[in-house]
């Protein structure tokens, strides 16, 4: 294990971190010089953006680790760490602008706010801990969507991707922040792979903001929102996320987004060149459709027919179907943005929804969850186990995509499975100890996990984060960086064998 080049390649992240924070001070400067507006966002993105290039290069040119191929104990390690080191230096801009300062507030508790915004941004949960957003500053809100963007694909993909430097030994980076039990190599080279992938992630951005700029959208906000899209993040420039638009056109273009987002990127690689058969040969993104299309069947007939507090939440089926259809993507995505309050649908959608959060989008996307293949699996396997009692001698292989699944893979999901459930009731518990009524820490366990953002409770679609305990605000964003690595790469660092040699 070499930690000199661990903390090395952590250097460089941070150099490229600090060079992201321009963005945001370009657009403090613009909105001051032209709107007059007047925060102290402008000495906090200098100061941030500073402190970080000034630690990144010092960690690059103190530490001048030689130019040696990555092991697979390196590369988890340096994702890993460099997540929870990018989320702190994240959270420095909103630090140093007093975004969280309270009177009488501890500075510890304070930086807990502003940790936990920063870690919701980078892993694309999109939980917030604030209470009024729109009384941010458009520099601020716009870092906020941003942080969603560049940890969408991966701020390790992105430096395998532009820095060759780390494109030595790329593979065991890659690897280990690619999400999914497999991961999906479009070329020999793994940085050109990186580069693919995102040239295909901007090339459906662009393609969102114009769209969303049709629909009356400002510059900014389609910017921002579409930041929040294309990552399954959720952060919005408004306090009732894309619901204060009332707009069936925004709300269609955003769940096509959504779906296409929570579809693996090496399918909309394929396409583009030519291969749209590519879509339907994919059993997961068949099954992913499958699970949508059923998802918005269910939930469009329940909010019709069944009443709750005496009333039917929508009077007509096209009503019903635009709100489900949005939610529903919303959730399996975990995107997490909002067009209607969820909780105040009858009992059988919010189950339906609740279910969502732990399947998410598919392998290979910017979603989380525990992903439709792993689920697709699990179902196969148990048919599998049907039949072998039927059959006790029979030769079963589960297949996806006309391909044997290895043992070694299904090993990996069983215990994937058995992982995510076992953390789930642990820090559900601990919520609860901290406070939170049962309904509430599991909603809020689930959707941090989930990386998806609202949960239920108190921490529902028109609630937030803030009241919650400062040791809870540490513990779910633990939960969003388990979440956004997919257990694995985070929980081998607790091995004390991991460490040896």
């Amino acid at each position: 294990m070499s930690l000199k080049l661990i903390f090395y390649t952590i250097g460089n992240l941070l150099i490229c971190l600090a060079g992201t924070m321009l963005l945001p001070l370009g657009v403090v400067i613009y909105y001051h010089i032209n709107f007059g507006e007047t925060h102290n966002d402008l000495v906090a993105f200098v100061i941030s953006a500073a402190i970080t290039l000034i630690i990144g290069l010092t960690l690059r040119l103190s530490l001048r680790a030689r130019q040696e191929e990555l092991g697979i104990r390196e590369g988890f390690a340096v994702v890993a760490l460099a997540w929870v080191t990018v989320a702190l230096f994240g959270a420095l801009p909103y630090q140093l602008a007093g975004v969280f300062h309270i009177d009488g507030r501890s500075p510890w508790t304070a930086f807990s706010f502003c940790y936990f915004e920063s870690m919701a941004g980078f892993s694309t949960t999109g939980a917030t801990v604030l209470t009024e957003i729109e009384h941010l500053s458009h520099g601020m809100l716009f870092w906020r969507s941003f942080t969603h963007w560049l940890g969408g694909m991966g701020i390790v993909v992105l430096a395998v991707a532009i820095l060759p430097m780390l494109g030595i030994g790329g593979m065991q980076l890659f690897r280990a922040e690619a999400p999914g039990p497999q991961t999906d190599r479009l070329t020999p080279r793994i940085a050109q792979t990186a580069k693919l992938l995102w040239g295909v992630y901007v090339l459906l951005t662009v393609l969102e903001v114009i769209l969303l700029m049709l629909g009356k959208m400002t510059l900014f906000d389609a910017l921002c929102h579409t930041f929040g899209t294309m990552a399954t993040g959720g952060f919005s420039t408004k306090n009732a996320s894309i619901g204060h638009y009332n707009s069936v056109y925004i709300d269609m273009v955003i769940c096509v987004f959504m779906f296409l987002a929570g579809t693996n990127f090496a399918l909309h690689y394929r396409a583009l060149r030519g291969n749209l058969k590519a879509y339907f040969q994919d059993t997961e993104f068949k099954f992913y459709c499958t699970v949508i299309v059923v998802g918005i069947t269910l939930i469009s007939w329940n909010t019709i027919r069944f009443q709750v507090d005496g009333q039917i939440p929508y009077d007509s089926m096209w009503t019903s179907l635009r709100y489900a259809t949005f939610q529903v993507l919303s959730i399996i995505t975990t995107t997490g943005y909002g067009t209607a309050d969820f909780e105040q649908w009858p009992a059988l959608s919010q189950f339906i929804l609740v279910t969502l959060m732990f399947y998410g989008g598919c392998a290979g996307s910017t979603g989380g969850g525990m992903k439709q293949v792993r689920f697709l699996l699990l179902i196969k396997q148990s048919g599998a186990e049907i039949k072998r009692l039927i059959f006790p001698h029979a030769l079963l292989r589960i297949r996806v995509n006309d391909q044997v699944v290895p043992r070694e893979v299904m090993t990996n999901v069983l215990g994937f499975f058995f992982f995510f459930i076992g953390i789930f009731a642990i820090v559900t518990c601990i919520m609860a100890t901290l406070g939170l009524d049962l309904v509430s820490a599991a909603g809020a366990t689930i959707a941090t996990m989930g990386n998806i953002g609202p949960g239920l409770g108190t921490v529902g679609p028109t609630d937030n984060y803030a009241h919650i305990h400062t040791a809870g605000k540490f513990v779910l964003s633990f939960c969003m960086l388990l979440g956004r690595l997919e257990l694995y790469t985070v929980l081998i660092l607790f091995s004390p064998n991991f460490w040896k040699g």
